[in-house]
């Protein structure tokens, strides 16, 4: 059964990408998950969410001032709100005929591509090879979350595997992080729960 796309693009650019979707949808990924991209040219491009963002509209400030709200009311405005939840979405990597790059994908999603959650599957064969140099991408940019985004990755790639996670992914971190001891501290931490 072919998945069903949660959302679609609202902006991207060359390192990340905004994504749109319904309040109500069901199966929209949760932080730190791997989703997917497929572009007309036959490239896959492969991403985490790092940010889900839900704004307010006139309509909600002025329930939430409300003295008592009744449930149909807040479930009337989940299910038919005019503004997306938006998520943001870092690029890990690409695939190009069966084979998959860690590198930032040859040019970004456009508007209104539609975007799928990762199956086991595909997170499997993604780091199929227990290389996890696709991780410099999260700590490129000091605005990103990273600590938390990597321990919430390493979680979904251990529960994909049926061997488990190995001390692949935190050779790579110490790595990456060789030169910032004090980075390496606290993203060692982050993860210690998942390893």
């Amino acid at each position: 059964m072919e998945p069903i796309a949660f959302g679609r693009l609202l902006r991207s650019n060359t390192t990340s990408c905004v994504v749109g979707c319904s309040v109500s949808q069901t199966g929209a990924p949760a932080f730190g998950q791997m989703v997917r991209i497929p572009l007309e040219d036959g490239v896959t491009v492969y991403g985490l969410v790092y940010d889900i963002h839900i704004d307010d509209d006139g309509l909600v400030r002025q329930i939430v001032t409300a003295p008592s709200v009744k449930p149909e009311v807040i479930e009337d405005n989940r299910r038919n709100r005019n503004m997306p939840v938006e998520m943001g979405v870092i690029f890990i990597g690409y695939a190009q005929e069966d084979r998959i790059s860690y590198a930032l994908p040859p040019r970004p999603p456009l508007s209104l591509d539609a975007i799928f959650p990762c199956s086991v599957d595909e997170v499997l064969k993604f780091t199929s090879a227990n290389k996890f140099g696709y991780l410099r991408h999260l700590f490129r940019s000091p605005d990103l979350p990273s600590d938390d985004l990597l321990a919430a990755h390493l979680e979904q790639v251990k529960q994909s595997s049926p061997a488990g996670l190995d001390e692949s992914a935190v050779s790579e971190v110490i790595a990456l992080l060789k030169d910032d001891y004090t980075r390496l501290t606290t993203v060692l931490k982050a993860v210690s729960d998942v390893i």
